[in-house]
């Protein structure tokens, strides 16, 4: 009788999660169709694409984190990588349809931008450009790290020591980004001026349709086989490799994986914000990142990216108002959900509320994909 419990608990969990991931692919679909039907103002606009590079971010992390249970406080590094490479073609394109010399010439002391820079003008080249860097350096990084078979807290501060030590470069004018001023003053977007509403549009309906894109093809990739190994490799790594399988491929692959989604996010987000510098290299982003995926809930893909647009809507609309009282919002969010819904805000509709203790708030949940 208690052995059929289990596999029963595995489909309610799949089923519902199923239902959740469906309700945000459909909220998705519908803020791509408002997009689409105009009407809105350009800050609105605006918001909506920022808030979807902030869920594909989240998404990203949410793979390795949720799933195979490695946690990167680092994924910053990632979502610079695709921002300094689309800043790059952005100063490209627009020296080339302009003609105006970009500020980042007079402050770093060049005559021009440098020529190695040229290939990126073409937008396909900068786009594989930022995909296949973020890959190698997650390839390299992963693979020199699962090899060694670090894991749990040491890994988590090996990737937030990586990411400080890259920002701690890039602020450096040597290193030929821009330094503290980093790459601003983007004049065109696919030959288009980059403030037109339609360009603005464009972008947030772009971003809108990756993270669509991004979330149904990891859930179809988490509910297979492979997802199922992932699982197991957070679960008992040592169990599986003594069966046989090769772990260290398995997360290699689903680490490189959420290293281009990532950069792919922070190639969407540049553009949009007019500017990319040292400072979406800190490390307080990236531990922003998993402060999302934990409330909206991890291993859910769905609550990564419920968690990242609700605390940035919030962060928002502080921004605006009271910017000093946001980072004790975002603690008490944090501490709210570690002492009620250790699951994430996905669990609230199963909370109920007890005078005697938190074990009898949520019942367990089954984390199987």
């Amino acid at each position: 009788m208690t052995a059929a419990i289990g596999p029963k608990r595995s489909l309610i969990a799949r089923a519902t999660d199923d239902r959740i991931v469906a309700g945000v692919a459909l909220a998705l679909a519908a803020t791509a169709a408002a997009l689409l039907a105009g009407g809105l103002s350009g800050y609105r606009v605006n918001t909506i694409g920022q808030f979807a590079c902030f869920a594909l971010l989240a998404l990203a992390l949410d793979l390795i984190w949720g799933y195979a249970g490695i946690l990167s406080l680092g994924h910053g590094l990632f979502f610079a990588i695709g921002g300094y490479v689309v800043g790059m073609h952005l100063l490209e394109q627009s020296v080339a349809v302009t003609g105006i010399t970009p500020d980042i010439v007079q402050f770093m002391g060049w005559t021009a931008l440098p020529g190695w820079w040229a290939p990126l003008e073409s937008f396909p080249v900068a786009l594989a450009a930022a995909l296949a860097s973020s890959f190698a350096v997650a390839f390299a990084f992963g693979w020199a790290s699962f090899r060694s078979r670090v894991s749990g807290v040491y890994f988590a501060i090996i990737t937030q020591a990586l990411v400080y030590v890259a920002m701690l470069l890039m602020f450096r004018n040597d290193t030929g980004f821009g330094g503290n001023n980093g790459m601003t003053g983007f004049q065109v977007v696919f030959g288009l001026p980059i403030q037109d509403p339609a360009v603005t549009k464009g972008l947030a309906l772009a971003s809108v349709l990756a993270l669509l894109a991004a979330l149904v093809g990891c859930r179809l990739l988490m509910i297979g086989r492979f997802g199922r190994l992932l699982v197991a490799t957070r679960d008992d790594e040592v169990r599986l490799r003594s069966l046989g399988y090769e772990t260290l491929r398995l997360k290699l692959a689903v680490w490189c994986l959420s290293a281009v989604l990532a950069a792919l996010a922070g190639l969407l987000y540049v553009p949009q914000v007019g500017i990319i510098n040292p400072r979406l290299l800190s490390p307080e982003l990236s531990i922003e990142i998993a402060v999302w995926c934990a409330i909206g809930g991890r291993g859910r893909l769905a609550g990564a990216i419920i968690g990242a647009v609700l605390v940035n809507a919030i962060k928002f609309a502080l921004s605006a108002s009271l910017p000093e009282l946001w980072p004790f919002v975002l603690s008490g969010l944090v501490i709210v959900v570690a002492l009620i819904f250790p699951n994430g805000l996905l669990d609230l509709g199963r909370w109920r509320p007890t005078l005697w203790s938190r074990a009898d708030a949520l019942q367990p949940t089954d984390a199987t994909p």
